[in-house]
């Protein structure tokens, strides 16, 4: 997992993302990194209010969502068939979102989605 430049040239830009009152749901958002860390290199591309997760192409987005949750935006052109991954309109950067409150949330339904848009991300 290689980050790429902050927004603004600070050290970790989670700490721009995950401040005030979204700062409980960085927990959260470590549990998806530390699923994605165990399939294989990739990179972090911070964005105003999220971080894209890149290979080849990006497979995944997560960012707050709520006061309590973020999401996780899934690129997969699969279909999914789970009541917690749900699709997206067509013609957004991904195809399926699954929000999450906990880091118990992040369970291997949803890593298998992620897995598998990690290995189609080339």
């Amino acid at each position: 997992m290689t980050p790429a430049a902050s927004i603004d040239g600070s050290l970790d830009p989670l700490d721009e993302i995950y401040s005030g009152k979204k700062a409980h749901l960085r927990p959260c958002h470590e549990a998806v990194m530390a699923a994605g860390e165990s399939f294989g290199e990739f990179e972090i591309a911070p964005k105003k209010g999220s971080a894209a997760l890149r290979r080849k192409k990006q497979f995944a987005m997560v960012g707050p969502k709520s006061a309590n949750s973020i999401e996780i935006g899934i690129n997969l052109k699969a279909e999914v068939t789970s009541e917690r991954i749900v699709a997206q309109k067509p013609g957004g950067m991904c195809q399926h979102a699954v929000r999450v409150s906990s880091a118990h949330d992040v369970d291997q339904e949803v890593v298998s989605a992620m897995k598998e848009a990690f290995d189609a991300a080339g």
